[in-house]
């Protein structure tokens, strides 16, 4: 069976939740919900599997904290024995108006400290990754403040249906591949 390695970024704990920088889990929990997964306590992460068509699933929420999440993705890549064309990583980005999806298939981290743990972790930036804009409106030197902040009401209202758009995004990464899913993404936000 093929497998993949999908990983939501974000740290562990209950102050952590709902916030921006937890997007990826956000999007895994809603995803693994919609598949009737539950998350197990393992090491390095939380982890659930689900499969589509044939497909197997693993789904990652770090528990080493957004700076360390490069070691529970080697860890759970080598376990798995997935190839890097079957990881894609989640995460929130500044840079992107709020709920809009970007999928790239390499690139620098711009920033994101997930990112460059995992990069400078398995030594290259060859790997899927989904952006999700959490936009940036907030005051100069302000920006650890925004990313830990929560999400209010009215921003989960716009981030709620691109999260059911980031579960379908997945199962299309595993289905049809990344080209096929970037040109089918990207162009819908």
């Amino acid at each position: 069976m093929d497998k993949y390695l999908i990983v939501g970024l974000g740290n562990p704990g209950i102050e952590y939740e709902e916030t921006r920088h937890n997007t990826g889990f956000m999007i895994l929990d809603a995803f693994a919900k919609a598949s009737n997964s539950v998350f197990e306590d393992r090491r390095y992460g939380y982890i659930a599997e689900t499969s589509v068509k044939g497909r197997k699933l693993i789904l990652l929420k770090p528990t080493t904290f957004m700076n360390l999440s490069g070691n529970a993705v080697r860890y759970w890549m080598n376990k798995e024995h997935i190839e890097l064309s079957r990881l894609l990583v989640i995460s929130d980005d500044l840079s992107l108006p709020l709920g809009i999806l970007r999928l790239k298939g390499n690139g620098s981290n711009g920033g994101h400290n997930g990112l460059g743990n995992i990069q400078s972790v398995l030594g290259t930036q060859q790997y899927a990754r989904l952006r999700v804009g959490i936009g940036n409106d907030f005051p100069r030197g302000m920006q650890i403040d925004w990313v830990l902040g929560k999400y209010s009401h009215e921003e989960m209202e716009t981030l709620l249906p691109r999260i059911e758009t980031a579960g379908e995004l997945i199962k299309s990464f595993a289905l049809s591949g990344l080209d096929v899913t970037m040109n089918q993404y990207n162009k819908k936000s």
